[in-house]
């Protein structure tokens, strides 16, 4: 198989239908645009392929995992009609969000639980989500965000946030009575069975980004990877 021509250097990650790449920024700066940076998708960069994500060679060691949660967050809302600037301020708020978590999943981050307000946060029991291994519960984030970690949002288990009790997954009620909280219910659950296995949470994150992009991409998917999540936490 030939070697890939410029600006491409190396395929770094499949996420069926996207291809992620590493290329020559300095070569696209020169001969496509300058204003490309550390990172690219197709509707902010119409000159890269619509099924493609690209990150610049030189970018640091190992921030591709986190260049890839802020595209996938972009792409998605530009795809669906969003503007750039919108869209890019939200893909930053993920890209930041995710940051912190890998350093809280190595350091931890304590907080003053008493029962009083743990019930005072928990909201609404998932029962259909729930076994005797995990519980999932829809909770009062502002609550969670004035008392433990002002950047919680969307979901967490207690593999990442030690505030929350041992064998919980917490959805933000912000997220409501969605689709997109089961597809964020997806992810939760299926990085916190890795991590369970022992997976850092960097490894766990990138498989549970995959499988949550999937099932975006093909709804149907979702009531079979929902149930197999939920099954993977019993087994752990």
């Amino acid at each position: 198989m030939p070697p890939p021509k410029p600006p491409y250097i190396r395929k770094l990650e499949e996420l069926p239908p996207l291809t992620v790449w590493e290329v020559d920024g300095a070569y696209i700066r020169q001969n496509l645009s300058e204003e490309f940076t550390n990172f690219g998708q197709h509707f902010a960069f119409r000159f890269i392929p619509k099924n493609e994500f690209w990150i610049d060679k030189e970018h640091a060691p190992g921030e591709e995992r986190f260049f890839v949660d802020h595209l996938l967050t972009e792409y998605r809302l530009m795809a669906k009609g969003k503007g750039y600037d919108q869209a890019h301020l939200k893909a930053i708020q993920v890209e930041s969000r995710e940051r912190h978590k890998a350093d809280l999943s190595k350091k931890g981050l304590d907080g003053k639980t008493t029962p009083d307000l743990i019930n005072k946060i928990h909201k609404e029991k998932l029962s259909c989500y729930s076994n005797n291994k995990v519980t999932v519960w829809v909770i009062n984030g502002e609550l969670v965000r004035t008392k433990f970690f002002v950047d919680f949002t969307e979901g967490g288990h207690d593999f990442v946030y030690k505030f929350v009790p041992r064998g919980e997954v917490w959805l933000d009620d912000d997220l409501g009575q969605t689709q997109d909280r089961e597809f964020v219910l997806l992810h939760e659950l299926h990085e916190r069975a890795l991590m369970a296995k022992g997976y850092e949470y960097l490894k766990a994150h990138r498989s549970a980004s995959r499988i949550e992009h999937l099932c975006r991409n093909n709804p149907p998917e979702l009531p079979k990877c929902l149930k197999e999540a939920v099954k993977q936490n019993l087994d752990t």
